[in-house]
């Protein structure tokens, strides 16, 4: 058996407010913006990089906008991609440093709350498999 975890709906309010967040303050790429019936409208877009992807929209969901939180998104230099989405115009956290990996936190307009973790140092890693 092979499953993929490839699509994870994001409950948001505004849809268009929300699809303007994530294309231009955080550089996710538009896959498709459909209605494929009446009231159902279906945003599809994914991070740079990424084999996920999110889905927001209407008529899909009954998560209270918002109630999202803790999707991660892995980077490999947290610094770089902090200042990028900073120049953007999204709020991040400063980051913090948990044990050697480092985190930042952000919220989209409804207040769906991420976290983005640097990349694992080696040294981090393997302290733990052994």
């Amino acid at each position: 058996m092979q499953m993929r975890l490839e699509v994870v709906q994001v409950p948001v309010s505004d849809v268009d407010r929300a699809k303007a967040f994530y294309t231009e303050q955080l550089g996710f790429v538009l896959d498709h913006d459909v209605e494929h019936i009446p009231g159902m409208r279906v945003v599809q877009l994914t991070p740079p990089g990424s084999a996920a992807s999110i889905v927001i929209g209407t008529g899909m969901t009954s998560m209270a906008p918002g109630s999202l939180e803790g999707l991660q998104l892995v980077v490999p230099d947290i610094t770089e991609a902090r200042n990028e989405l900073v120049r953007r115009g999204a709020d991040v956290s400063e980051i913090q440093d948990l044990g050697g990996v480092l985190f930042a936190y952000f919220s989209d307009p409804d207040g769906n709350r991420w976290v983005m973790q640097g990349q694992t140092p080696p040294a981090v890693r393997d302290a733990y498999t052994q």
